[in-house]
């Protein structure tokens, strides 16, 4: 039986820098990872460049049944802050379109400089390791049950994220523990995943696989300016991913593909000063031909604009800036590249990531009910997150 100060449920991005803030306080730390190795999800992350953090880290990029409780840890704890970590290092990185920061090379290379800080830490790192039984000591500790021998702490820490990339070690141990406990959880769902479609849809949509085009989707009251992907198997891209955490399962979409343009305007412009020009010669100019023809009906397409009346002129602008369609679903976990819902987080301290009423159990990183945008905002969560706990574990 190895007993120690911490233990640390996954050897994660928050479960790493919790485990090193621990350890330069001078706790003994051991962090049990399930995986093979540490860090699998990480490398996969940024198309394997490690989209770390951003620029522009804001509470409203984040979704959660407690919106205010994201905000101590990401003002105590800043991508500022990491920033400095990252060049103390001597990583190279750079910043993309809104505000995103990528390692110039690989993302090995966060992975190897957490590994290093928790070398000089002292954390020890164990994989291979399973966990059963959970039990409360009378002195307020923990005794855990792994596949390696049992395990004493004081305090347990869970960051064994979510339900997302499967085939990278996700498990519902997390949310397990809290329950065990009395603790509340969210309904987990797939965040920052493709649309699949109405088999009907796919159908008409198939030949369209691999255009992306600049618009703006929609659904309820949320919106976003990316790039749409069309793919084999429905919707992808950063503006589709985006919007995915705020669907509804049965509501619609609505993309706007010109929402640069007047399309009433450009239309009767043309028409005036063109007459003879056909529908599809002036859209060609503004989308890829393969959209335009599955978009608007082959006859439309070939009638030169002196022949549309006003309504039909406004027709038209409605099928390509108001373009409504329902998906059939997501691709669920297996792509998605976040857990929405998770650890009730009216039973944590945002101050401690403490559960208010288990002494000595704490919950940081994707297990929370806290998930962030696409673009690094949820590796700053599980840095910010994991920080806050180092302090008092």
């Amino acid at each position: 039986m190895k007993q120690v100060d911490v233990l640390i449920l996954g050897a994660g991005a928050s479960g790493l820098l919790c485990a090193i803030e621990a350890g330069k306080r001078g706790r003994r730390v051991l962090v049990v990872e399930h995986g093979v190795a540490p860090g699998r999800k990480l490398l996969v992350t940024g198309g394997g460049r490690c989209n770390f953090t951003n620029r522009q880290i804001d509470a409203s990029h984040y979704l959660s049944h407690n919106p205010h409780f994201c905000k101590s840890a990401l003002s105590r704890f800043t991508q500022q802050d990491f920033l400095e970590l990252v060049e103390r290092h001597g990583i190279r990185y750079h910043e993309r379109d809104h505000g995103q920061m990528f390692c110039d090379t690989s993302a090995r290379e966060i992975l190897d400089m957490l590994l290093d800080e928790a070398r000089q830490a002292g954390v020890a790192i164990q994989t291979q390791t399973s966990v059963g039984a959970i039990t409360r000591l009378e002195d307020g500790g923990f005794k855990v049950a792994g596949s390696r021998g049992d395990l004493i702490c004081q305090a347990l820490v869970v960051a064994t994220g979510g339900l997302s990339l499967p085939k990278l070690g996700a498990s519902p141990l997390g949310y397990r523990i809290a329950e065990q406990f009395g603790i509340k959880v969210w309904p987990p769902a797939a965040g920052l995943v493709p649309f699949t479609l109405q088999p009907d849809d796919k159908a008409r949509l198939a030949p369209l696989a691999g255009i992306a085009v600049e618009c703006v989707v929609s659904t309820g009251h949320h919106s976003f300016r990316e790039n749409l992907l069309f793919t084999h198997r429905g919707f992808s891209g950063p503006a589709i991913l985006q919007l995915s955490s705020y669907w509804q399962p049965g509501a619609a979409l609505v993309i706007d593909f010109l929402p640069d343009l007047d399309l009433v305007a450009a239309l009767n412009t043309s028409r005036q000063q063109r007459p003879q020009r056909q529908l599809k010669s002036l859209l060609a100019e503004l989308l890829p031909k393969r959209l335009v023809t599955t978009l608007v009906p082959v006859p439309l397409l070939e009638r030169p604009l002196q022949t549309f009346s006003r309504q039909e002129i406004q027709e038209l602008a409605d099928m390509l800036r108001c373009w409504t369609l329902t998906p059939n679903g997501t691709e669920g976990y297996r792509t998605a590249e976040v857990t929405l819902g998770g650890v009730d987080c009216a039973a944590i301290s945002s101050k401690t990531m403490e559960s208010q009423q288990v002494p000595g159990l704490y919950f940081i990183g994707e297990v929370l009910d806290v998930s962030g945008w696409l673009g690094g905002y949820n590796l700053q969560w599980a840095w910010s997150s994991a920080w806050c706990a180092g302090q008092y574990v």
